[in-house]
């Protein structure tokens, strides 16, 4: 144990996991492996077992346990799909619109997360969908709060302009009606880092019979504060920056 936190017993439980990174051991190995005495080791691997941290092979030695699998999958979880799936269904459930979390990669976004309105004529964007960053609401509000000298190749061909752009940056939302897909309209809001550097889109997205020619009119209150909410969240997590 070349450092220590200075709390013995969490110490030598971390000796103990780290020599079991390696390969199995038994209990005389875990002795040589870290140096403990022989009843601290037993005592503190049989702890470890009583917590799932540690287990037993068909050989008796002692193993990591499934404890820090779980552990790990919790921890690659993305906190942004994680916190937006309540905050999602709040706005369909408040628009009757289904709902949508964009976030860019390259030269599209993708639908990272969706929540459908449960019946009747709805746009359904799959998670997992790649879309153009040329036309959409979600895809206007992913440029506005982008580097400025990052815009004039992907405003070639876009749908939108750069003062249409500066515009939604302006009020905080955009809104589209037929221009990613004939008859469908939507609104989008930026879920911001503290920093101010944009981390997704939040939309709504339905008929335009539903969501009229100005959608922006009827929901966009709602999508800048399911935004917000989602930027709230994430800031007081501390993640991400």
């Amino acid at each position: 144990m070349d450092e220590t936190s200075g709390v013995g017993v969490l110490d030598k439980a971390a000796a103990v996991l780290s020599a079991l990174e390696q390969h199995p051991l038994t209990l005389a190995g875990l002795v040589t492996a870290t140096g403990l005495a022989r009843p601290t080791a037993h005592r503190l691997a049989v702890a470890l077992e009583h917590h799932r941290f540690v287990g037993r092979d068909l050989q008796g030695r002692f193993v990591l346990g499934p404890r820090l699998l779980e552990l790990a999958d919790s921890a690659s979880e993305d906190p942004l799909i994680a916190t937006a799936a309540p905050i999602l269904t709040r706005l369909r459930d408040i628009t009757g619109e289904s709902a949508q979390l964009f976030r860019r990669q390259g030269d599209v976004r993708v639908c990272s997360a969706a929540v459908e309105r449960p019946s009747g004529l709805r746009d359904t964007v799959p998670v997992g969908a790649q879309l153009p960053m040329s036309a959409g609401s979600a895809a206007q509000v992913l440029m506005a709060w982008e580097e400025p000298d990052r815009l004039p190749k992907l405003l070639e061909t876009a749908a939108f302009t750069a003062a249409g752009l500066q515009t939604v940056r302006r009020r905080g939302w955009a809104q589209s009606v037929g221009e990613r897909e004939p008859g469908v309209a939507s609104v989008s809001a930026p879920v911001l880092a503290p920093s101010g550097r944009i981390l997704a889109a939040v939309s709504v997205s339905g008929p335009i019979e539903r969501l009229t020619r100005q959608p922006g009119r009827l929901h966009a209150p709602a999508v800048m504060a399911a935004a917000e909410r989602l930027s709230e969240v994430l800031r007081r997590s501390g993640s991400p920056a």
